[in-house]
């Protein structure tokens, strides 16, 4: 028996049982449950899983004080999130039901790699007299001590996770860069997974989503879009015929369909929570130009997104707006290209009503708003006479429909060529500060290795960053050009393809035209408005009564 210096010698101390070995002189044997987890799928891992299962079993039923309550094992599951074990969760299920007396697992990272986890459930065995022991770490958990060295341990296991997240997190990073796209095309409308890993077109939903980008590039909106696909009973991906704003955003952003995969467009926060958001900038995204068959060619989903800005972009029209950004309207083309010739404040469509009898004028937002104190003389104009004045000034154009196309199509080769030349001197830039890097480099090497003074080279250092800053801002101002040249070929090929779908003059007024041919309508009179085309021509036009 163990003596204690406080105590007499006439003294012995009889040690108290453990709760294990007070549960064996009730019951002839210990029930005693083995706990094994492996966290992924792999071929090594799955024979590491069979290898301790086998090993808990000869272990338990070799111990003739023992007796086997059950191996609970848990394979291809991350040990960050014990709700996702189901097996774990199972055995602690047995422990609350007093069918388990003690447990063994190989090492605390086996149990949890989360620390709050791993003693919470630790602590809620000891109250229940159920012993954990961790072979690797030499652990009793029902040792008085053990708490802190379990909570030690378990942030050790933690940090570990965090380590292997980072490892994986690393790897697929690796893959995004190399191109590797791992599909998912549930939601998809008009795209299949191939047998070989590739998507292919299902030709019948391809042309639903075709339909849709007419339909946006015609002027119509994504609520109006969504609306007349319902009613003619067109069926989403989900089968589902409902159908609504959001249905058609996804399919009108979606760069699948241009045949790009945008990698990386949400993360996990961390190893623990398992928390996917949405990457916002957070992170880096990769794109994959090209990676399987395309159902929207490029420059028609080009158009769409400038469109898409377009609309975003639009400013609040009235000052007694609530929002600085207004709203798109789909319904009337003038709506987004009629301005006043005085203040340049858009015009509003308004219905005037005298003695019962209806007439639709525009006029001009700010002479609404406040009177004549900011715009005094900008008139009111009827729709009609204004639709036909607009309808005359397209017949015209059309009666010189092979003039206007020869002059447009000179343009794009213009834009063409400027955008080659811009990318020439792009990559000449690109070049030339990837050598600045490499020089920078190079002195800094001359530094640490003591061959040269570092003030000495202070003067290399300042002529190399300054060239750096001058090159990255002529960089960032030639982006923004070929962006802007980029946006004038869409514009000027959208008329090109609607001067040729009209061989003959219009007989009425048409908002589809007018969208894609014109780009603003300035009124200067209530007897004369100047339009401008999207090739830049411009024609004053008289607005007859």
């Amino acid at each position: 028996m163990p003596k204690n210096n406080d105590m007499a010698s006439n003294v012995t101390m009889i040690p108290a049982l453990s709760p294990a070995e007070l549960k064996q002189s009730k019951y002839r044997q210990i029930r005693v449950a083995a706990y094994c987890r492996v966290s992924t799928d792999s071929e090594e891992q799955a024979n590491s899983y069979q290898v301790q299962i086998e090993y808990y079993t000869n272990l338990i039923n070799s111990n003739p004080e023992w007796t086997l309550a059950g191996i609970f094992a848990d394979e291809g599951i991350s040990g960050t999130q014990t709700k996702n074990r189901k097996q774990f969760n199972k055995m602690i299920r047995k422990c609350q039901q007093k069918k388990i007396d003690l447990v063994l697992c190989k090492s605390i990272s086996r149990f949890a790699r989360n620390t709050v986890d791993c003693l919470e459930y630790i602590r809620e065995l000891r109250l229940l007299g159920i012993g954990v022991i961790f072979e690797k770490e030499n652990i009793n958990t029902m040792m008085m001590n053990s708490e802190f060295i379990i909570s030690l341990y378990g942030s050790f296991a933690q940090a570990e996770s965090e380590s292997i997240s980072k490892n994986v997190s690393w790897g697929i990073e690796k893959s995004f860069r190399e191109g590797k796209v791992k599909y998912v095309l549930d939601k998809t409308l008009g795209y299949r997974m191939g047998e070989d890993g590739v998507p292919y077109i299902v030709e019948e939903e391809a042309e639903i989503v075709r339909r849709i980008y007419v339909m946006f590039l015609d002027g119509m909106s994504m609520q109006g879009i969504a609306d007349q696909l319902q009613s003619e009973g067109i069926k989403r991906r989900s089968g589902s015929s409902t159908w609504n704003r959001a249905n058609v955003n996804f399919i009108l952003k979606n760069e699948k369909y241009a045949g790009d995969a945008i990698l990386q467009k949400s993360y996990t926060i961390d190893c623990i929570t398992h928390k996917r958001v949405k990457n916002n900038g957070e992170k880096n995204k990769y794109i994959v130009h090209d990676c399987h068959p395309a159902i929207i060619d490029r420059d028609t989903y080009n158009r769409v997104q400038q469109e898409l800005a377009k609309r975003g972009a639009i400013k609040k029209r009235s000052a007694k707006a609530r929002t600085e950004l207004g709203q798109y309207s789909s319904k009337y083309a003038l709506t987004d290209i009629l301005i006043c010739g005085e203040c340049g404040t858009a015009y509003r469509r308004v219905t005037w009503t005298s003695h019962g009898h209806k007439r639709i004028v525009w006029r001009c937002i700010s002479r609404l708003d406040h009177g004549s104190k900011y715009c005094k003389h900008s008139p009111s104009i009827s729709e009609e006479s204004l639709q036909n004045a607009i309808v005359k000034a397209l017949n015209a154009v059309y009666s010189r429909n092979g003039d206007m196309l020869a002059r447009m199509e000179q343009n794009i080769l213009a834009v063409i060529g400027d955008n080659g030349d811009m990318q020439k001197q792009t990559a000449k830039i690109q070049k030339r500060l990837e050598e600045i890097e490499d020089e920078r480099d190079s002195l800094v090497r001359q530094i640490t290795s003591g061959a040269v003074d570092e003030d000495a080279l202070d003067k290399n250092f300042e002529s190399l960053n300054d060239e750096e800053a001058y090159l990255k801002t002529q960089l960032d101002d030639m982006q923004t050009k070929a962006k802007l040249s980029d946006e004038k070929k869409y514009a000027l090929m959208a008329v090109g393809e609607e001067l040729r779908r009209h061989d003959c003059h219009l007989a009425e007024y048409d908002d589809v035209t007018v969208r894609k041919v014109i780009e603003v309508i300035r009124v200067l009179s209530k007897n004369e408005v100047q339009i401008i085309f999207k090739d830049g021509h411009e024609m004053n036009v008289a607005v007859e009564k």
